[in-house]
């Protein structure tokens, strides 16, 4: 009872007396069978968070290799967020389903860590026949064509009760866990299997630990990744090792080989490595080609770790990797740069502003391709650098980072610029607790300065599970709102899914608007924003304002309660901002300094790449019942003397016009407001900055250049900047009356790294000092109600107080609140069915899910190359989609309107040789053509339309063929064109589909011909 008399958290204490019991259960029902790992084993990683997370400490590796030093052990770690023992959301034609990549590592022994995600459905009887056929199906296998692979079952970690107001206390889950670890363990005495009872140790580390084991609950840490790989290795090899500096010699080498699996496993941009753009541009075969040389880097670790489990050491030679493939351009244009300083001559400006340069790719390399822009309490600017730019290249340098610029002088000129951290394609990034969140997909991370060198030292990742598939539609975007949440936009052709301590896993498919809250680890899905969501903004009263990258479409996102005598919804919904003019947009913003003429006060801007390449305005105006509407005011700032460039789209090489006078490769990316009223804004500065048509290794990709650009006022004086770090929170609370939205979201990012007892005590006693029936009073009343809910604490009175002020617009944002803390949900999941387009239109490809008895094992993956294409669209199956039938009909009269990426009929009926009248209506802003063809040879079609190359758009994206029944042209957005023709005399499925480049994957449909 040693561990009962020293442990000083008596909750500790109390659980594991009440587990005791349990816990001798469990022991009996164990499996007693010996167990061992024998000489060139080869050990496959699989379950849930789990397992996908101890590949990043490296430490149940480190110890299992250092008790076998002689065996030549081979570890992959195929984990992967909300994955169940029966369902494995990702599976996918191209990508695989788990027995193909059971076979691509030729595994012969299986770590499987399941339990916690299926633990919701609080179903552990059904639990149990999953759990025995999946074992029953995976003993009928040779995944290295030799051996029966051995299984050993680890049960589900427990929930741990981390003593703090911001997570749950797992007394909801962890009866459920404790019942499917009792279910797991009668499996595997069943079966015969090795079973390792992980619930009853963490129970019992919890308990004897002073320091948490878990970020959240359910997550460990790096401590407790140790704890729990230290205990594996005992249970499974009888003791451990203790040599403290062979065990970090060899961890350091686990985690080096480990970083180059993850990039194989989990590579970003999924979709061109294996999904519906591989077939485009030849990156099936030039990535391809990147995952073997992933495989060779991997393995070259392999041996460094078997030499320092032997106490020798190698250097690792990746010499004998395979060669890349060599890539050409689809460029057709002259590609000199520019110089920034002659870039800034070629801008159109109003009258009254003028621009300067702040920094440049010449003296500051570390800016290249800056994606997002920040500015921290301490007035710096920092840029998420993604220089890698559209993925890192296996044997190039890593060298995305976040980095930061000071103007030490105060010229609007940077002086110095500091590496933060180095962060593998950041495309989001946001202040919080002292530290930075930043997202590199599927991560998200939380790095901090704790040593005050201005540099990271301290690196956690606060989740996994964020789609990655498709490098420009993942997370983006990130502000830290009012209500204490991180927000972030993502596009199509992504799966999410994301474990948190409150519910089975966020799976989500749905492109548009999520949240999470990095104080309480609790995650939602918002509101939907198709196709390509980026930008957000939040007015001073709490409104986000989103934006749709592809269609430059804008919103106002609000809260809708609807209440009827038998129903109360609550919900997030979305009206337009403004009639859309210029897409793509990257990101966008809305400008508050004293610094600027009072017309440009409260614009909403939007940062533009490609048809306008500036930045254009909006004047923000507030109606009644809280509505925000856009007035287009101008243009802040474009290239050149024209503010359009066609094409819109650089699905289509562009070629310079005569006379142009602009920066073809000027790309406004994102701002920010600087502690002096300027606006600050970052230069992508890339020839290619689009996936199709251009090859991923296009070799015009540019990963040399990047700039940012200062915009000021003529004749008027800069900001008074304002002290924010460190200052005293009286002070803080005071700067809540700031007019200026900057300072008053950076009093709130200051806030969230001081002690909440202290922000509370004193935020409740300044609101006394305010009048809450003052006009004046009331956006500082509500910023106090806000700081409550960045703290999660509840103040009824204070927001009741909220509710009467006399303004209107405070009162709708104090409403908000009131949903969050009252006991009307207000969680939402995205959309999981088969129709959402996440992970490349998902097929459920996992032969385990339809035959548990299946014998066969999937084919090497080199032989599912050809499946790694665009049919797994044909059977999307949308209800939002028209299905006409047009057989009695003296003419077969139909309109199918192409909008969103997507045309409104999935499939229309008529006669053999009836006579068809097809419109066809662009309402997209991007070209699209539609060509209805023979059955099955849509996806041959749409191949031979993009090898057309430069010629596409000059042939309308028509290849000649006779498997082509009709065509429309490429028709410009807001037109349309009327096809008449007779229907094929042979009865079939004819397809119908648009070929421009990119767009057949979801733009296609059934013409069904009857007899």
């Amino acid at each position: 009872m040693i561990l009962l008399t020293t442990s000083k958290n008596p909750n500790h204490v109390a659980r594991y007396l009440f587990l005791l019991v349990s816990l001798l259960y469990l022991e009996a029902c164990s499996s007693k069978g010996d167990f061992s790992l024998d000489e060139g084993d080869r050990i496959a990683i699989v379950g849930n968070s789990l397992a996908e997370r101890f590949q990043h400490d490296g430490w149940l590796e480190t110890y299992l290799q250092t008790a076998n030093p002689s065996k030549k052990l081979v570890f992959r770690n195929l984990g992967y967020s909300g994955d169940q023992v029966h369902y494995r959301p990702r599976a996918h034609e191209g990508f695989g389903d788990s027995d193909s990549h059971l076979s691509k590592v030729k595994a012969n022994v299986i770590f499987s860590f399941f339990g916690y995600n299926e633990s919701f459905d609080n179903q552990p009887d059904t639990f149990k026949n999953q759990l025995s056929l999946w074992i029953d199906h995976v003993r009928k296998q040779k995944y290295d064509s030799i051996n029966v692979p051995k299984v050993v079952l680890f049960s589900p970690i427990a929930h741990e009760d981390l003593g703090s107001p911001n997570f749950p206390d797992g007394s909801e889950n962890n009866p459920r866990l404790q019942a499917y670890t009792q279910a797991m363990a009668e499996v595997a005495e069943e079966k015969g299997v090795f079973f390792v009872d992980l619930f009853a140790a963490t129970n019992q580390m919890y308990a004897s630990n002073e320091e948490p084991l878990t970020i959240n609950g359910i997550h460990l840490n790096e401590k407790g990744n140790h704890e729990v790989g230290k205990f594996i290795t005992e249970t499974l090899e009888g003791s451990t090792s203790e040599d403290k500096v062979a065990l970090d010699s060899i961890r350091t080498t686990v985690k080096d080989k480990n970083l180059y699996w993850f990039h194989r496993y989990r590579a970003i941009s999924g979709n061109d490595v294996w999904g519906t753009r591989s077939i485009q541009d030849g990156n099936y075969k030039t990535l391809q080609r990147e995952l073997e040389m992933l495989d060779v880097m991997a393995a070259n670790r392999d041996e460094k770790i078997w030499a320092r489990a032997n106490g020798e050491d190698l250097e690792v030679d990746d010499s004998n990797l395979p060669s890349p493939v060599m890539v050409g351009t689809h460029i057709v244009r002259d590609l000199t740069y520019i110089d920034p300083e002659e870039a800034i001559e070629r801008m159109t400006v109003p009258d009254d502003l003028e621009v300067n340069l702040f920094a440049a790719e010449d003296e500051f390399p570390e800016i290249i391709n800056p994606v997002a822009l920040q500015v921290d309490t301490k007035g710096n600017i920092w840029v998420a650098s993604w220089s890698t730019y559209p993925k890192w290249e296996p044997g190039r340098e890593m060298s995305d980072r976040l980095a930061y610029l000071s103007d030490e002088d105060g010229d609007g000129k940077a002086d110095k610029v500091t590496t933060f951290a180095y962060v593998p394609h950041p495309t989001g990034f946001e202040f919080w607790n002292g530290g930075v969140i930043v997202i590199s997909a599927p991560d998200v991370w939380f790095l901090k300065d704790t040593d005050g060198d201005g540099v990271a030292d301290y690196k956690e990742r606060l989740f996994g599970g964020l789609g990655s598939d498709d490098s420009h539609h993942t997370a983006n975007n990130l502000i830290y709102a009012p209500d204490g949440n991180i927000y972030y936009q993502r596009g199509i052709f992504i799966l999410e899914n994301i474990e948190t301590p409150y519910r089975k896993s966020e799976e989500s498919g749905s492109p548009g608007l999520y949240r999470f809250n990095p104080r309480t680890s609790d995650f939602s899905f918002m509101v939907e924003n198709t196709p390509n969501a980026h930008g957000i903004s939040i007015d001073k009263w709490g409104n986000p304002l989103i934006t749709d990258g592809t269609t430059g479409k804008a919103f106002q996102v609000y809260y809708k309660r609807t209440v009827t005598s038998t129903t109360d919804t609550n919900e997030f919904d979305k009206r337009p901002l403004f009639k859309q003019t210029i897409r793509p947009i990257t990101s966008n913003q809305i400008l508050s300094s004293q610094h600027f003429p009072e017309k440009y006060d409260n614009n909403f801007l939007i940062y533009n790449v490609i048809g306008f390449q500036g930045i254009k305005r909006y004047q923000l105006e507030y109606k009644d019942l809280g509505v925000v509407e856009g007035v287009e005011a101008g243009d802040l700032v474009f290239t050149g003397n024209d503010p359009t460039f066609r094409p819109s789209s650089e699905a289509t090489p562009r070629v310079v016009p005569e006379g142009y006078t602009g920066d073809p490769n000027f790309r406004p990316s994102d701002g920010v407001i600087g502690k002096d009223g300027a606006l600050y804004f970052g230069d992508w500065h890339n020839a290619v900055i689009t996936h199709s048509p251009y090859n991923l290794r296009d070799i015009n990709r540019d990963q040399a250049h990047g700039r940012i650009y200062r915009i000021t006022a003529k004749n008027r004086p800069l900001q008074e900047p304002v002290a924010i770090y460190g200052e005293p929170i009286e002070k803080l609370l005071e700067l809540f009356k700031s007019p200026v939205d900057g300072i008053r979201h950076s009093v709130r990012v200051e806030l969230s790294g001081r002690n909440t007892q202290e922000v509370i005590e004193k935020a409740q006693q300044y609101a006394k000092t305010l009048d809450p029936q003052s006009k004046e009073d009331a956006l500082p009343m509500l910023e106090l109600l806000w700081l409550h809910q960045q703290h999660n604490v509840v103040n009824n009175e204070l927001l009741k107080t909220v509710l009467r002020s006399p303004e209107e617009k405070a009162r709708i944002a104090a409403q908000k609140v009131a949903w969050f803390w009252s006991d009307r949900d207000s969680h939402r999941q995205g959309g999981t069915t088969a129709n959402i387009s996440g992970m490349q239109f998902r097929t459920f490809y996992e032969k385990f899910w339809e035959n548990a008895n299946a014998t066969d094992v999937e084919a090497d993956q080199e032989e599912m190359k050809d499946h790694a294409n665009m049919t797994t669209a044909k059977e999307e199956n949308s209800s939002e989609k028209r299905k006409l039938a047009l057989v009695k009909e003296p003419i077969a009269e139909l309109t199918i309107v192409a909008e969103l990426l997507a045309f409104d009929v999935s499939e229309f009926t008529v006669k053999a040789g009836q006579q068809v009248a097809l419109t066809v209506d662009n309402q997209d802003l991007m070209e699209h053509n539609i060509i209805i063809v023979e059955p099955g040879a849509a996806d041959e079609i749409a191949s031979m339309a993009i090898a057309l190359g430069d010629d596409g758009p000059a042939k309308q994206y028509l290849p000649e063929s006779p498997k082509i029944v009709a065509a429309s042209k490429l028709l410009k957005g807001k037109s349309s064109e009327t096809l008449k023709f007779k229907a094929p005399t042979k009865p079939g499925d004819y397809q119908f589909v648009c070929t421009f480049p990119g767009h057949a994957p979801v733009m296609r449909g059934i013409m069904r011909v009857l007899p």
